[in-house]
């Protein structure tokens, strides 16, 4: 199944085709050396971006041997000044050049020197990739100072992935650390709040952002500790196809029997102590299991993902939105039109809607399997059913459910849709990386709108307050409580042109998406 989803991991192999091309090519000079108690890092200035990069700085030791599937740990002293100019390896997902020695991150500066008087807004990427794949590298922090006229800071994270970082249940609760990955993005979010300015960056003005698994990801911070992390880690929160698949408490049925098929596959059933036995395996077999069973998954569906685990995250994400346990005070969020349709087999669904909802959603009974099919039977075709029923449920809908929850608060809300044909899942990333790979509608225009109306919320928390209002032509953002308004991003069906306005949700989708919170306890959202 794994194997079946790689287009949508299209970056992870591009990353270092790309990135590493583009390093050669482009001159670098050194930059400024920051000390972060623990090390000294120097980074790389680049005058062709007029970016400094800091490249590869370890914010957490390595998570091996003992410290397999347990909570990061801080880095222990580096003597010496390091050199920040080469990306890191990524984490372990079936590549030959993965490492479990992954734990770094990327800052992106403007210009040659560092400012700490003047601080400036920053913005932390965490990458998506169904918490089974992707890296920090394929994405150029410097393509984000770059829309915003370099007045922000950028900061790129990797966090472990698959069951490196997300393998749960009772033993791992009792002798481990649950949602580990999760905590190495906690770890970096600490780091960033205490180092980030010396790179010149404002801990005060932190927003997190992220696609797809990374979307999901700050979706987890937003409701992490009941909405009460001390000190407060970020202001504002920006999700892009917010993934928020069924969350499991960690002893359930379902991450138990991962954990028994991890355990049996890796030659550990026999052990008087199951984790340890994996915590001593060879870490090819590791990969080998774990690529097995993510290809064993459900299509379109990922096996290890975040649980409730009672600590970090006490509840469904649902309820804990509804509760209004929420960290940030301002969000936008923005939805592909068409985000299932890359999860679904498109070549021949032979299944109704009834029979795909409860294999989607295995804790579903008959009454659930036969109203999913009932809410869907005037949206097409069968195989349009089953996209939207992916879409909606992962995608779209727990992006409306966070919108709400922010919106009770009064705080910021925005909404927007990137709908530029065929507007498929992760279309929308190029944008707001050039340097990642194409983009599919060529309008210098198109980009500068699209990707400047994140970067000006970065910096003031409304997309209004324009970076560049010369370059950016967004007509007005309304705020999304105001008539369920968002805004489309697309082009005109003749000549090529901007097509971006404000339109009201569908109340079709939003019907739909009330149904789909109804069922939350079932679907474990």
């Amino acid at each position: 199944m794994l194997q079946k989803l790689l287009p949508l991991l299209y970056c992870t192999l591009l990353a270092y085709s790309s990135s590493s091309s583009v390093d050669a090519q482009n001159p670098r000079l050194q930059g400024p050396i920051v000390d972060v108690t623990y090390a000294r890092f120097q980074g790389a200035f680049d005058p062709e971006t007029n970016v400094t990069n800091f490249l590869g700085i370890r914010y957490a030791t390595s998570p091996t041997g003992d410290l397999r599937f347990r909570a990061p740990q801080p880095p222990t002293p580096i003597s010496g000044v390091q050199q920040a100019d080469t990306e890191p390896p990524e984490c372990v997902q079936g590549l030959v050049t993965d490492s479990e020695d992954c734990l770094f991150l990327n800052v992106h500066t403007p210009g040659s020197r560092i400012s700490t008087t003047s601080l400036l807004p920053t913005v932390v990427w965490i990458h998506g990739g169904g918490y089974a794949g992707g890296n920090g590298s394929m994405y150029h922090g410097s393509d984000l100072l770059q829309q915003a006229n370099n007045e922000v800071v950028a900061v790129i994270i990797q966090y472990r992935l698959g069951l490196f970082g997300f393998l749960a249940g009772k033993n791992v609760k009792e002798n481990g650390d649950l949602n580990a990955g999760l905590l190495d993005q906690h770890l970096a979010l600490q780091w960033v709040n205490e180092h980030i300015s010396k790179f010149g960056g404002d801990p005060e003005k932190v927003t997190i952002w992220g696609e797809s698994a990374g979307a999901g990801s700050v979706l987890q911070h937003v409701v992490a500790q009941d909405g009460q992390t001390s000190p407060p880690l970020f202001r504002a929160a920006i999700t892009s196809s917010t993934f928020l698949p069924s969350q499991y408490p960690f002893d359930d049925a379902v991450p138990e029997a991962l954990y028994t098929e991890v355990v049996s596959q890796s030659n550990c059933s026999s052990a008087s102590d199951t984790l340890n036995c994996l915590r001593a395996a060879d870490l090819n077999v590791l990969m080998t299991v774990n690529t097995d069973i993510q290809d064993a998954a459900f299509s379109g569906t990922f096996a290890f993902v975040p649980v409730i685990d009672g600590n970090f995250i006490t509840q469904r994400p649902t309820i804990a939105l509804k509760e209004g346990k929420i960290n940030g005070r301002a969000f936008l969020a923005i939805t592909n039109t068409n985000e299932g349709n890359d999860f679904v087999d498109q070549t021949g669904v032979v299944m109704n809607t009834s029979i795909y909802a409860g294999q989607l959603f295995p804790k579903f009974g008959s009454a659930q399997d036969n109203e999913v099919a009932k809410q869907y039977a005037g949206l097409g075709t069968t195989l349009n059913q089953i996209n939207n029923i992916m879409g909606d449920s992962i995608f779209k809908c727990p992006s409306f459910f966070m919108l709400n929850a922010f919106h009770e608060h009064g705080f910021n809300t925005f909404k927007g849709e990137f709908a530029i044909p065929p507007a498929l899942h992760g279309m929308d990333v190029n944008y707001y990386f050039p340097s990642t790979g194409p983009i599919s509608f060529q309008n210098p225009r198109f980009s500068a709108a699209f990707s400047q109306s994140f970067l000006s919320f970065v910096i003031s928390l409304d997309p209004n307050v324009k970076v560049d209002p010369r370059e950016d032509i967004t007509p007005p953002w309304s705020m999304f409580q105001i008539a369920n308004t968002e805004m489309v991003f697309n082009k005109t069906a003749v000549g090529n042109g901007t097509n971006i306005h404000p339109v009201r949700v569908d109340n079709g989708l939003l019907e739909r998406c009330s149904f789909w919170d109804s069922v939350g306890a079932l679907t474990g959202q």
